[in-house]
């Protein structure tokens, strides 16, 4: 008689925190809602669930039928609900208090919504450190999914991985199971006849499972899949083959454990999906680790390779990008104030902020995408207000761990922070009232997959139809590369934050401001500066340099005076080089809507030049407000639309992240400025 392989069958459905409705709609219009449809025709099929809580908020609210039937196949005792952090945070980055609390708090609405008390945990991005084993133990968890690369990363073979493996952490236990990458590539990709073979290819030994747990995004969301999987009827025709298919028997995870042994001990190192390492890595370092690849080979890769070639580990963000790390650590912050705050409003603004999705950057938009950052802002904005309730501060805080202190103004109706490694420069702006982060802009930075811009197409010879059985994967799906795309292209060499100082001369134009080559002479726009603070103004000085090539010293000062709702800014600056050159401050800015945002009564469009203004006047037609500001000598200005070349679902997308404003004078040896933004109701 032929063993029977069990399969473990699961999908995760998530979308980040606020998303746009009509994000929802089609998600629930595309994927979850035929999804269910389909497996509630199949009651006797076991699979098991993970829906983010915000998520399952959504589904509940405002689409009542679809959550009817989650209810009912979970009565039915067809669904096992996994639970995970509440918000979907990555929860090694978080405090461990929070971890427990979010878990419960997904693990109480599991319980009221749909009866069960979740024994597994779906580990989000699938990143681990076996320091969550005594939190997770903490919130109730038994046992959580991984990939199978986590435990070839700790020297595992492939064949061995058809079970669960135990773990501890200062003795406490753990169950891991680890997701079979096999049956990520064929569910729901390849035909239904090779997607059983894949799964019963697991049958070493009498209790074998097959391990999938895996995006529900796949059945409807991802380009093609609709078609494929429902239209098609993919995954109608699978469940059926599956119940009807002798030597395969769709369990829970929850059974497995309790019916069958470990397949031993394991110890699994810091890691997430190998794709994830990869994304995590510098451009330039991840094309090195793509090559090697290459070299060794698929066949020697899946082999040998796997176990020793690996990329970086998640907490790489917030060393690749400065704004992730920004947030992040603000995040810590206002976590740590939580004893003193002590409000429940305060706690659920902070587990809301955790959300991972704006704190990195892979295949999908993450980071890239100006609303998640402004989501995370907002809660973090209405956090800080509960914080201070209408109290004025100014502080200084070396949470970033640069070595350099950030300094913060609160006022009745605004908060600023300036950053001492960065130029003394201006890193958040913030609109209390409206939760609003004018400085959330994003710098221009080479990515890994801007090589295949940069490329010419290559001719591929790919299977027929017919020998393939399939359709593609997102990581293999053709893209749409044009000119403006290619022309997109540029890096920036210092960061995109506001009141940056430039050195130049008379040669700086509104195309070299905007392709980063205009010439620089002054060591003050990437360099830190020395900082001080008083109970009134905040002061920055670098004594630095100009360079031609041979080096006159220079020094600049600069203060901000905070106000109700602006500040009022100062800048001198003194050298002995005799040359006739250009002072050039530099602001970014970001606002909600770009199409309608006008800079002295003109619209944004592809940027222009204004010649001897001393006004800059930037309207806000989607918080109403009037961003101004005011200088006490004439300025060229200069401004463009700052935008990003990132990859997402679709391919690439062209996404403004910000306005550079470039206020430019002439000056010889010596020169001062003073100034003031301000914010102020149209």
């Amino acid at each position: 008689m032929s063993r029977k392989t069990a399969l473990l069958f699961g999908i995760h459905m998530h979308q980040p925190v606020d998303n746009f409705k009509e994000v929802i709609a089609h998600a629930v219009e595309s994927c979850y809602a035929p999804f269910f449809e389909v497996m509630s025709r199949y009651p006797e099929f076991r699979f098991s669930v993970h829906c983010s809580g915000w998520l399952m908020e959504q589904i509940k609210k405002e689409h009542s039928g679809l959550f009817k039937t989650m209810q009912e196949l979970a009565k039915e005792g067809s669904v096992e609900f996994f639970s995970a952090g509440y918000y979907e945070p990555i929860l090694s980055v978080i405090p461990p208090y929070d971890r427990v609390k979010q878990i419960e708090k997904l693990n109480s609405a599991i319980e009221k919504n749909f009866g069960q008390s979740p024994q597994g945990l779906w580990l989000t991005e699938r990143v681990w450190e076996s320091s969550l084993v005594p939190d997770l133990v903490k919130a109730g968890i038994h046992y959580t999914v991984m990939d199978d690369y986590h435990f070839q990363c700790a020297g595992f073979d492939e064949e061995l991985l058809d079970g669960y493996y135990m773990t501890e952490e200062g003795g406490q236990k753990l169950a891991l199971f680890p997701i079979s990458k096999k049956l990520r590539y064929a569910i729901p990709f390849l035909s239904v006849d090779r997607a059983l073979d894949a799964i019963k290819s697991y049958n070493r030994i009498e209790d074998s499972a097959a391990v999938i747990f895996d995006d529900a995004e796949k059945f409807g969301m991802w380009p093609g899949t609709y078609e494929w999987v429902y239209e098609k009827g993919w995954l109608e025709a699978f469940v059926k083959a599956v119940l009807e298919e002798e030597q395969i028997e769709p369990m829970h995870y929850s059974r497995y454990v309790k019916e069958y042994k470990t397949r031993g001990i394991a110890y699994v190192p810091n890691v997430s999906y190998y794709e994830m390492g990869e994304w995590s890595l510098r451009a330039d370092d991840a094309m090195i680790l793509e090559k090697l690849k290459e070299e060794m080979g698929q066949e020697r890769y899946e082999k040998e390779g796997v176990k020793f070639l690996k990329g970086g580990i998640w907490k790489n963000f917030f060393v690749k990008y400065a704004e992730s790390n920004r947030l992040h650590k603000r995040m810590l912050e206002l976590s740590a104030a939580r004893e003193k705050v002590r409000r429940k409003a305060y706690d659920e603004l902070l587990y809301r902020l955790q959300t991972n999705d704006a704190l990195w950057h892979g295949v999908f938009g993450g980071l890239y995408l100006p609303n998640l950052r402004d989501n995370a802002y907002r809660y973090l904005i209405e956090a800080e207000a509960l914080r201070y309730r209408g109290r004025r501060s100014i502080e200084a805080d070396e949470n970033e761990m640069d070595g350099y202190p950030k300094i913060k103004a609160v006022t009745q109706e605004c908060l600023f922070r300036f950053d001492a490694a960065w130029g003394g420069q201006m890193v958040e702006f913030d609109l209390l009232s409206k939760g609003f982060n004018w400085q959330n802009t994003l710098t221009r930075r080479k990515e890994l997959y801007h090589q295949k811009v940069l490329e010419e197409p290559r001719e591929e010879i790919s299977e027929s139809s017919e020998e393939k059985e399939g359709i593609d994967t997102i990581h293999n799906a053709a893209v749409t590369i044009d000119q403006e795309m290619k022309d997109a292209l540029i890096y920036d060499w210092y960061l995109k934050n506001s009141f940056i100082d430039h050195v130049s001369d008379d040669s700086f134009t509104l195309e070299h401001f905007r392709q980063g080559s205009f010439r620089e002479y002054g060591d003050f726009a990437n360099q830190p500066f020395v900082s001080d603070f008083n109970t009134d103004t905040i002061r920055f000085e670098r004594e630095g340099g100009l360079y031609f090539p041979e080096k006159y010293g220079a020094v600049l000062k600069k203060s901000y005076l905070p106000k109700e709702s602006g500040i009022d800014f100062n800048i001198t600056f003194h050298t002995e080089a005799p040359h006739a050159l250009a002072y050039v401050l530099e602001l970014n800015l970001h606002f909600a809507e770009y199409e309608a945002l006008r800079i002295n009564g003109k619209y944004l469009e592809k940027g222009g030049v204004q010649q001897a203004v001393e006004k800059v006047e930037l309207f806000d037609a989607y918080l109403q407000k009037m961003v101004t500001i005011s200088l006490d000598r004439p300025v060229d200005l200069l401004f463009f639309p700052l935008e990003t070349l990132s990859q997402s679902e679709q391919g690439f997308d062209l996404t403004i992240q910000g306005v550079s404003l470039a206020l430019s004078m002439p000056f010889r040896k010596s020169f001062r400025l003073n100034g003031t933004l301000e914010v102020r109701d149209v």
